[in-house]
């Protein structure tokens, strides 16, 4: 096992080795580590539900009448009418026929991607910067997985040409909103190619859940798409503040995922306290759009003021500000000086994203006060000059 402490020096030498902090603070706006208080711009906590007052009341109450874990797979003994209730109104805020909870995000996708297509006549369409658990619920597929360039509609219609008469189940996956760019996927176009070409379309929606559309109800709700997307899958741990997946679609869809899907059939149903929280997160969002507008309030004002100081921010549509800076031990180093500043914000850099746009991800929540954008602005303004970055 010695190839382990060779490949973990060889990441340090190469500047990929993350130090993984540790909060000592509920999930907020500012967080505790290491004895000090901190601007928080790492998490995925896009609407502060993560520690919302209302959220941990409804967890004390159901956790007293339906206790902690569901104590076996949904298709056993582990189905709760919690469960139900939460599939219920999960469809209903998508505006879907039906919906299947899972464990979470991840698991949403591999339990979607290889139960349609899981054959070695299958083919999947895949979006060439798509997420991890994407890539991952493709490789468990015994499909050929053909790569599209990001959001090149040229290239997909090219790709659909060359397969249009292969034999087999076809799907095409995309992210909707692109979580280390920020950027958009061009749904319409792509419903109508997959159309054209016969395909299944499916949208992961983790970023655009109580982001995009009406009052947070994501990607197709914003492209007004409802009935054209096959399969809406999601995460509830970021806008939702908690944890959880959700696929979504028809109810012959949801049907043969909750009877052939993996994660459904062999690993147990989600805790009660989880979904005794998205079911209060979901009645936050249900009850006005205060905290998306909030969002995106925060969001443009920090994008665009970043941008003014000469920041290269990328091509963000979405509250996601990305600051690229190139190399990964310069935006190491641009975090820790951002930390010892009092800002908390972490460098990403490869494999996450391609070798020479490492950068640091400034994720804004509704929690973020005025004062705090300030801070935020003249913290990343102060430690850019110091190093280089920006003049």
């Amino acid at each position: 096992m010695s190839f382990m402490a060779r490949e973990i020096e060889a990441m340090k030498e190469a500047g990929l080795y993350g130090t993984i902090r540790t909060l000592d603070s509920p999930q907020g706006a500012w967080v505790s580590i290491e004895g000090r208080n901190v601007l928080n711009l790492c998490s995925n906590n896009y609407l502060g539900l993560c520690n919302h007052p209302r959220l941990a009341e409804k967890v004390k109450d159901d956790v007293d009448v339906w206790g902690v874990g569901p104590g076996a797979v949904r298709t056993i003994a582990g189905t709760l009418r919690p469960h139900v209730e939460l599939e219920r109104r999960l469809a209903s805020f998508k505006g879907a026929e039906a919906a299947i909870l899972v464990q979470s995000g991840f698991c949403a996708n591999l339990a979607v991607i290889p139960t349609l297509v899981p054959g070695e006549e299958d083919l999947i369409y895949s979006d060439a910067l798509n997420h991890a658990s994407i890539i991952d619920a493709c490789r468990l597929s015994k499909a050929r997985v053909i790569r599209y360039e990001h959001s090149d509609m040229d290239d997909l219609r090219r790709k659909l040409e060359e397969t249009r008469g292969a034999r087999g189940r076809k799907l095409l996956i995309t992210d909707g909103v692109f979580s280390m760019d920020g950027d958009i996927a061009r749904l319409p176009e792509i419903v109508r190619l997959c159309r054209d070409f016969d395909v299944m379309t499916a949208v992961d929606d983790a970023h655009g859940e109580g982001v995009l559309g009406r009052g947070g109800r994501g990607i197709v709700d914003h492209f007004d798409l409802h009935g054209q997307v096959d399969v809406e899958i999601g995460t509830l741990s970021k806008a939702f503040g908690v944890m959880g997946g959700v696929a979504a679609g028809s109810a012959t869809l949801v049907d043969y995922l909750r009877h052939k899907a993996r994660p459904n059939l062999f690993s147990s149903a989600l805790t009660l306290p989880d979904v005794a929280a998205n079911l209060a997160a979901l009645d936050i969002l249900e009850e006005d759009d205060r905290l998306v507008r909030r969002l995106w309030q925060n969001g443009n004002r920090l994008k665009g003021e970043l941008k003014e100081l000469g920041f290269d921010t990328g091509r963000s549509e979405t509250p996601i500000t990305p600051l690229i800076i190139g190399e990964a031990a310069d935006a190491k180093r641009f975090s820790a000086e951002l930390f010892e500043a009092g800002l908390f914000a972490t460098a990403i850099a490869f494999p996450t994203v391609p070798r020479g746009t490492a950068r640091i991800r400034a994720m804004i929540s509704a929690a973020h006060s005025d004062d705090d954008l300030r801070f935020a602005v003249e913290t990343f303004a102060a430690v850019g000059r110091r190093l280089g970055i920006i003049r």
